[in-house]
């Protein structure tokens, strides 16, 4: 595995090609963002990339972007239609159409700084890796309530560049990797994690055939967060579909450690609103997290829907 690595690193950086892949769900607006500023990447002539639109919805109602996008700039796009709500599927019916040397992951709700493409690819080719991730940070078109910035609830770890991750440090918002890393990996993404985590799974078996995936800080997309996702609402709902989605990942360990953090959490749970409602939020946010792997367990859904809304 490692020798793939070495020889196709051996190309100079300016012969490379990438292709971004974009999942996109009854989106327009937000797709149509992410696709205008993905258009005014910098390559500096050293690099070519293409983009792949995946609609998961059956009424393709991303069609209509696509074509007024791929009608007004010189970019190939192809657009392509994954029927079933599954986001496992749409990643894979998108990496269907990537033939470009790299394959690269955003989602319809993100936009890229100008020298993402570019900082990601000089990352990966330095250290000789598999792939390459990077952070996601919020982007409020609106001011968002004081209690979600205190709390931070928008934000994501990061880590130094050059970090070797684990698969739990992993996603798919913000990523490139060598496509030939798929060889003879008939599904990269398992139609199992439908609902999400299909990404953890997917990293998790890659590092398990000895691939390496490290950190760059300086190749950032931005995730919009629009009005309805500063509700507590939809935070809670988060949780839980989060958790939900971590039990198909978990062994018997994690669920104890969840039959153990409900009861803790929820005896916290008073004492935390003294310090303050975005303190409040974290600890049932946490709590609901683990409800969601324990009544995932034992056969319980509590989140329906595959994509969630406000």
């Amino acid at each position: 595995m490692n020798a793939k690595i070495s020889e196709q690193s051996a190309y100079g950086i300016s012969d490379a090609s990438i292709c971004v892949c974009i999942c996109t769900y009854k989106r327009p607006d937000l797709l149509k963002r992410a696709l205008e500023e993905l258009a005014k990447q910098d390559t500096g002539g050293c690099f070519s990339y293409s983009i792949v639109v995946a609609d998961n919805d059956s009424r393709q109602s991303a069609q209509r972007i696509v074509a007024e996008f791929r009608s007004a700039h010189d970019i190939a796009v192809t657009y392509c239609v994954e029927p079933e709500q599954n986001i496992a599927l749409a990643r894979n019916k998108a990496l269907e159409h990537v033939h470009a040397d790299f394959a690269a992951f955003m989602d319809d709700d993100e936009f890229p700084a100008r020298d993402w493409l570019a900082t990601m690819l000089k990352t990966l080719t330095e250290h000789n890796v598999a792939g390459v991730l990077g952070p996601v940070r919020p982007f409020f078109d609106h001011p968002p309530p004081d209690w979600l910035i205190k709390g931070r609830f928008c934000e994501r770890p990061e880590h130094s560049t050059g970090q070797v991750l684990y698969w739990k440090q992993t996603r798919t918002g913000n990523v490139m990797f060598r496509r030939n890393i798929l060889e003879g990996v008939s599904s990269p993404f398992l139609a199992e994690f439908g609902n999400g985590g299909e990404d953890q799974d997917f990293f998790r078996r890659m590092i398990e055939r000895e691939y390496r995936f490290v950190w760059c800080n300086e190749a950032v997309v931005y995730e919009v967060v629009p009005p309805e996702r500063c509700k507590r609402r939809y935070l809670l709902k988060r949780a839980l579909l989060r958790g939900q989605n971590e039990k198909l990942l978990l062994n018997g360990r994690s669920l104890v450690k969840s039959l153990v953090a409900v009861p803790v959490y929820t005896v916290l749970l008073p004492m935390a609103w003294l310090w303050g409602e975005h303190v409040f939020l974290k600890y049932l946010i946490c709590l609901l997290d683990h409800l969601g792997k324990l009544l995932m367990s034992v056969g319980i859904r509590p989140i329906r829907g595959r994509y969630l809304t406000g």
